[in-house]
């Protein structure tokens, strides 16, 4: 397979290119071959050594706080010269308010201050195509922690329409599961079947309740060794058996800002 070819650029009148030499020179170590334009350089300069370069990705660097502008204006030169399939990311001191208004304008995704070097090389393996254990942008399912499902269950059935696609016991989590399709994902109702079960545990101290996200994965123990290279806690080192025959794995909530996340590859790869 032929290495990622990315183009390291910093727009405008930016004189500092210290990072942008240190991510130039990280991403080469992660097998990519990097192509730095220097500094100053006009989005034109850079729509077009990005052509003339061949590359797959375009990496923009910006301490000056003219990244509102600059960034907009590289892409608009990209699709000027009939390249704008050729994707743009972005980094540098960049306010997390900005961030959906470079989106908007195309930009992919922005890397603020303090973001790994192996977060990036990942991003873009994903974004090229060549990274495996992505995560989609679908959310499996919400698992919901309930003491009984038959006293539960006519909300969800009656109150709130949805319906029941059955249920299931889970042994491995000591868990009875009721299944419930809202939209492309469900709601998973999880009663506790044991005083030993993580679910039972979670009722006594918080009560009912929302007690995670699981998130669609394709590969997960790809996904479990790219977490944690990148310093992500997990739970589970390994995938275990899940409900509809899954495999799953649970992050950290420490290393997700309190949020319980489940990472779920459904049997098959499909949706069960």
């Amino acid at each position: 397979m032929a290495k990622i070819r990315v183009l390291i650029a910093k727009p405008g009148l930016d004189g500092h290119d210290r990072g942008a030499l240190i991510i130039a020179q990280g991403l080469r170590d992660h097998g990519m071959e990097v192509i730095y334009t220097g500094l100053r350089q006009s989005p034109a300069q850079i729509a077009k050594a990005a052509i003339q370069e061949d590359v797959d990705v375009v990496g923009l660097s910006s301490l000056s706080g003219a990244h509102r502008t600059l960034f907009p204006k590289v892409i608009e030169e990209l699709k000027a010269l009939g390249a704008e399939d050729i994707p743009v990311i972005g980094g540098g001191v960049i306010p997390s308010e900005d961030i959906p208004f470079l989106k908007e304008k195309g930009v992919k995704e922005i890397f603020t201050s303090g973001s790994t070097i192996e977060a990036l090389a990942d991003y873009i393996n994903q974004l090229v195509g060549v990274q495996e254990g992505s995560i989609s942008n679908r959310i499996s399912h919400i698992g919901i922690a309930v003491r009984s499902i038959d006293q539960v269950l006519p909300f969800y059935t009656k109150t709130l329409g949805l319906e029941l696609e059955g249920m299931e016991e889970v042994a491995s989590e000591g868990v009875k599961v009721a299944f419930l399709k809202i939209g492309e994902s469900r709601f998973e109702l999880l009663q506790p079947l044991e005083e030993s079960s993580a679910i039972h545990k979670f009722i006594e101290k918080k009560g009912e309740g929302i007690h995670h996200i699981a998130l669609d994965v394709d590969d997960i123990q790809a996904r479990i060794n790219s977490l944690s290279k990148n310093g992500v806690q997990l739970i589970n080192a390994e995938p275990k058996q899940g409900s509809h025959q899954s495999q799953i794995a649970f992050l950290h909530p420490k290393s997700a800002h309190g949020v319980l996340f489940e990472l779920c590859e459904e049997a098959g790869g499909e949706e069960a």
